[in-house]
């Protein structure tokens, strides 16, 4: 009972501070839900009846309370989830699966502890009371007791994770029970939190760069990461939650790993709690991969269709170019003719505003190359050097209007 009049408090909370005499001088103030952290689904892995999982996930801006979204996007059967929790990750020693004492929480759908998820779809969590600190860690843990088809995951999740076998160990606080890793995230596919303020949140839509590839692991240095600690000067309530949609191997035109991100955008960006601005760096999977693509108008109409479906749900897009690849085994000149014209079109007006990634990263001498000082040796992705010099190329204004 208490849940659920926390629910319904959250709820006109909300509702009230729209809706009532003078909501205009208090929307600065006024609680609302707004995404902290994401992972889009980018696959299946075997499924891991009776093992208890915990996602250690990083949020963005913080908030007094919490929900939490749980997927069998790309499932093939319903995804029955006996338990879900939520707590803030012990960092008073050694970073591992151990809770903060008092943080945990049990997690209800429609007030029930469990769920199931009917394959090709998301769930989200009743409001759970739990002060949730900006740029901090949070374990979300799950427990499935049978085989429900294969797991929706998040395969490059570049943070450990913790596995306990034997049953349900959702609820424990010490993590002891958790005795294997893993570097993925399964299940979780993203977290809200309720704060004041319009700023809303921004999503990150993109491949390997945005997903984090080349980063420090563990460390929280995806260019995504960087941008929400620029965000940190801004006022709480001006300060957008930011959404990192990237995944490895993603494409804009084609399915990869993962859908395009044409198919994608309803669920990892349209639909994703009040997005309003998408930050979109796709495109260079598939100059580089089998099939290429090679007529620059392909691209074009699909950055107008991503832009007028965004712009039809009041969500503005930045549109970041292309970033270089000399060096790695897909590059040919032909390409690198490709990639200057479409990263010309980019700047030509394609976008509500644009984020220059190749002038930021690019070698001034070999302008085909990524600079020597950004580059972690496969000369496609990103160092957290270069992660750093992404995220300082974006006009924090365009982001927060």
């Amino acid at each position: 009972m208490r849940r659920r009049c926390f629910a319904v408090l959250a709820l006109t909370l909300v509702s009230t501070a729209a809706t009532s005499p003078g909501a205009s001088t208090r929307q600065e103030t006024a609680p609302r839900w707004t995404g902290t952290w994401e992972a889009a689904p980018s696959g299946t892995a075997p499924a891991l009846p009776g093992v208890s999982i915990r996602n250690v996930v990083h949020t963005s801006v913080g908030g007094s309370a919490a929900r939490i979204r749980v997927t069998n996007r790309l499932g093939t059967a319903p995804l029955r989830l006996d338990a879900v929790t939520v707590a803030l990750r012990r960092k008073d020693g050694p970073a591992g699966p151990g809770a903060v004492p008092g943080s945990l929480r049990a997690v209800t759908f429609g007030g029930e502890s469990s769920v199931t998820v009917p394959a090709g779809q998301d769930r989200v969590s009743d409001p759970v009371r739990l002060r949730v600190p900006a740029d901090a860690d949070l374990l979300v843990s799950v427990y499935t007791p049978i085989a429900s088809g294969p797991a929706t995951y998040h395969r490059t999740a570049l943070q450990t994770s913790y596995l306990a076998e034997g049953g349900n160990r959702t609820a424990d606080t010490e993590g002891t029970a958790y005795t294997k890793t893993v570097s993925h995230w399964y299940y979780a596919t993203g977290v809200d939190v309720l704060r004041p303020g319009t700023a809303g949140s921004v999503v990150a839509l993109g491949d390997a760069v945005t997903d984090g590839t080349g980063s420090t692991a563990g460390a929280d240095r995806r260019w995504p990461d960087v941008l929400s600690r620029r965000l940190r000067a801004l006022p709480v309530s001006r300060r957008p939650g930011v959404l990192n949609a990237g995944i490895s191997g993603n494409r804009l035109l084609l399915d990869g790993v993962g859908p395009s991100a044409l198919a994608r955008l309803d669920a990892d960006v349209l639909s994703r709690t009040g997005v309003r601005t998408v930050v979109l760096l796709e495109g260079a999977g598939d100059l580089r991969r089998a099939p290429a693509r090679t007529d620059a108008g392909a691209f074009v109409r699909a950055y107008r269709t991503l832009v007028s479906r965004a712009h039809a749900r009041g969500v503005r897009v930045v549109g970041a170019t292309l970033t270089p690849f000399g060096g790695h085994s897909g590059w040919t000149p032909a390409r690198e003719r490709l990639r200057h014209e479409i990263n010309g079109l980019i700047r030509g007006g394609l976008f509500d505003a644009v984020a220059d990634f190749d002038a930021a990263v690019r070698d001034p001498a070999r302008p085909e190359r990524l600079r020597v000082a950004y580059d972690p040796g496969d000369h496609v992705h990103l160092n957290d050097a270069g992660m750093q010099a992404l995220a300082d190329a974006i006009d924090l204004a365009e982001l927060v209007r």
